[in-house]
């Protein structure tokens, strides 16, 4: 398993290696109070990802100081620092778990702050599914490597060996000796010590078969705060003084400005209008008088003409500028080809030859982006919910060019991101209109605003060909990825000849990261084509896929969701359709079973039933494993069954709720989640790979009801035709 330092960034997280949103040109001013005189080279780097705290950068020299991750109040109090945010995923509830249990104290008396960029280590990003394996065995050692050395103080204070004791934690944190008659409490051992000792790289942590609290369905940390409305989030902060701001922005992608009139707008008593380069924003004191400034601007752009949904997949399969398009060998990290395709083909008694494609689907936070900044001297703070507070605070240092420790990010606990918050553009609108007039600025994107200029999932077309021989052995597999990336393209299937490549694509919209990356459309259409090749040859799907896997975690998940759903015990119902998919991802296998219901008449698909089995090794918390899986479910079904970017000539046609269709309450079949624990293997992360099984498992249960293969995600069912019906 990669560690922190030895992982390696997917190629589809394109938002990472994009050009910076912004890059403002420094004044006179403020270029001689930057510099002073003298003659000065500026040099950009061509690659942002090889600096440790770039935009995407990884660090691979952690702290090893304890104090750098957990702090010891003289009250008694217990600190934990983390560059890791909490976006929804219940990471803070499981991190304090984790050094709970290697303290010994209770959950509660954990404090954990979280990227805060002042405060907390160097984190490349809450991305990946990594906070679980690398974050939490990162603190484990720390919390260990603390006890040992809290334990250590307390002996001495109390003239005992250090086996003799043991911590309580009855009313007050406390060292106290086996037979309970001297001990001391952890504000007295700490009281005047500084606890700069460092891990020690052999340092003994608990085994998931020794866990005590971790392990447990604690509840979620702070929970109270968020049913009562206590939490704040970043777009219900209020500072002193603080005004509201707005960007004005054209309708299309790769608008230029031609010309902009702010007369009327900066007349207005209280309003800014900041107009540099391209960039437009407005400031006033209240949202009511920005709004009107706002609409008071006039502004003409000119955009060039730009494809539209109609041409898009053809447009996908052409090269990058430049490039050649033939994905290189194995392709964006697909693996080396094995065997040789033709005779694959060859030795097959069937040959299928298919095509897939995903469109563009935007991530739909329910809190759109949002950021505060405020300038005290040449000290700029912002506040903003993204999973990278450090690559956010680069995007700020390389927009004004300024040094990040004139800089600090704070993350408040942040509502949903599902990878779409890695970047940092309402951090720098903020900051940039905050300057502008010396006071702090509140900005929160709208709706419409989220839908357009946020990146996609990137939408992509795959092809598929393969050959089966009659006893349903797979003999050959060739499977090409154009665009959306190579996430989850490697097969656990059991195939003596594979070629399988990823080809990237100019991609019309801005894309990137999206909960579960590629697999999702890789999963999608490897699992509809298994399912392909077991009905061409009359073999069962749960059987056929059996058949050509040696995986035994991939057939223990498989045969769990199967023996939960009752897979092959009963046969659906009229209209009805039964499909099951599987995979693996992060680190972790997934196995989905669903049951649909076709509406020939209204050509609706309704989702009845869904079984999920998920190993991820060794559980943390079942409770909140189980939301996260049921989250990733629903969420699911939106790409399947609707979600669609429509677009025309760099335009969003669909930019809000009203005309983007998510899954609502009535869409949610019956979900059933089950677990399968491994201690016997380290814990993986769990917010990207449970999405990836239901679009292929509800797309095989739509044919096994009607006999129709779709083949495009959102799933839709054709039109009645006046000469034939499909169905």
């Amino acid at each position: 398993m990669k560690t922190e330092d030895q992982f390696e960034l997917e190629p589809e997280r394109y938002e990472l290696f994009a050009n910076a949103s912004y890059n403002f040109p420094l004044d006179r001013r403020d270029f001689l109070k930057t510099f002073g005189l003298g003659i000065v080279f500026v040099v950009y780097s061509s690659n942002a990802l090889t600096q440790e705290s770039g935009r995407g950068g990884f660090n691979n020299n952690l702290p090893k100081n304890i104090d750098a991750w957990i702090h010891f109040g003289e009250d008694g109090s217990v600190t934990v620092l983390t560059g890791k945010v909490e976006v929804g995923q219940n990471a803070r509830t499981s991190l304090t778990q984790a050094v709970a249990d290697e303290l010994r104290i209770p959950f509660s008396s954990i404090q954990m702050i979280m990227g805060d960029t002042e405060l907390v280590p160097f984190d490349a990003g809450t991305f990946g599914s990594r906070t679980t394996p690398t974050m939490a065995p990162q603190l484990r050692k720390a919390a260990a490597a603390a006890r040992e050395a809290l334990m250590a103080i307390a002996a001495e204070r109390l003239q005992v060996p250090t086996q003799e004791l043991e911590i309580d934690s009855a009313s007050v944190i406390q060292f106290i000796t086996k037979d309970k008659s001297k001990r001391v409490s952890l504000a007295e051992v700490v009281k005047g010590q500084k606890l700069v000792k460092v891990i020690p790289d052999n340092i003994s942590v608990n085994q998931p078969n020794s866990w005590t609290l971790a392990g447990t369905s604690v509840l979620k940390a702070n929970a109270r705060d968020f049913v009562t409305g206590r939490h704040r989030y970043v777009s219900d902060l209020k500072l002193d003084g603080m005004q509201y701001g707005r960007i004005i922005r054209p309708a299309a992608f790769n608008a230029k400005l031609i010309s902009v009139d702010h007369q009327k707008a900066s007349a207005i008593a209280g309003v800014k209008v900041v107009v540099d380069g391209d960039f437009i924003g407005v400031v006033a004191p209240d949202q009511q008088t920005l709004k009107k400034a706002a609409e008071a601007i006039d502004v003409r752009w000119e955009s060039p003409s730009q494809i539209s949904n109609s041409e898009l997949f053809e447009a996908l399969r052409k090269p990058p500028s430049g490039r050649s398009n033939d994905g290189g060998e194995g392709g964006g990290g697909a693996g080396r080809p094995q065997g040789s395709i033709s005779d694959g083909l060859a030795a097959a008694d069937k040959k299928l030859s298919e095509t897939y494609t995903v469109e563009y689907i935007a991530h739909a936070p329910l809190e759109p982006r949002a950021a505060a900044a405020q300038w005290l001297g040449d000290k700029l703070t912002v506040w903003t919910g993204t999973q990278r507070p450090f690559g956010v605070r680069n995007e700020l240092a390389e927009a004004f060019h300024i040094e990040e420790n004139r800089i600090r990010v704070i993350v408040p606990d942040t509502g949903s991101a599902y990878g779409g918050k890695h970047s940092g553009e309402q951090a720098v609108e903020a900051a940039r209109l905050a300057r502008a007039v010396s006071k702090p600025v509140k900005l929160v994107w709208s709706r419409s605003e989220e839908f357009t200029w946020a990146y996609f999932r990137p939408a992509g077309v795959i092809d598929v060909k393969s050959g089966v021989k009659s006893d349903g052995t797979i003999t050959a597999w060739e499977f090409h990825n154009y665009n959306s990336g190579s996430s989850g393209i490697q097969t656990k299937y059991d195939i003596p000849n594979t070629l399988i490549r990823f080809h990237p694509s100019d991609s019309p919209l801005r894309q990137g990261s999206y909960r579960g990356l590629a697999a999702t459309a890789n999963h999608f259409a490897r699992e509809s084509h298994i399912d392909e090749l077991a009905s061409s040859v009359g073999i069962d799907s749960l059987e056929f896929r059996l058949k050509n896997t040696k995986d035994q975690r991939l057939k223990d998940v498989l045969q769990a969701a199967a023996t939960k759903f009752g897979w092959g015990k009963t046969k659906p119902a009229s209209g009805h359709g039964y499909g099951l998919s599987c995979g693996f991802e992060k680190n972790g296998y997934i196995a989905t079973c669903a049951e649909v219901a076709i509406d020939k008449d209204k050509r609706e698909i309704t989702i009845i039933r869904v079984v999920e089995a998920f190993d991820c090794g060794a559980v943390v918390n079942p409770l909140q494993l189980k939301n996260q899986i049921e989250g990733s479910i629903v969420q699911a079904i939106g790409g399947a069954l609707f979600e669609s970017i429509q677009f025309q000539n760099g335009k969003i046609l669909n930019p809000r709720f009203a005309t983007y269709r998510v899954p609502r309450f009535t869409d949610v079949p019956s979900i059933e989640v089950i677990l399968v624990d491994r201690k016997d293997v380290p814990s993986a992360g769990a917010g990207e790979t449970p999405i990836v099984g239901l679009a292929p498992a509800v797309a095989n249960a739509i044919f096994n009801a009607c006999g129709v293969r779709l083949r495009s995600l959102p799933l839709t069912l054709p039109a009645k035709s006046r000469t034939s019906d499909m169905l």
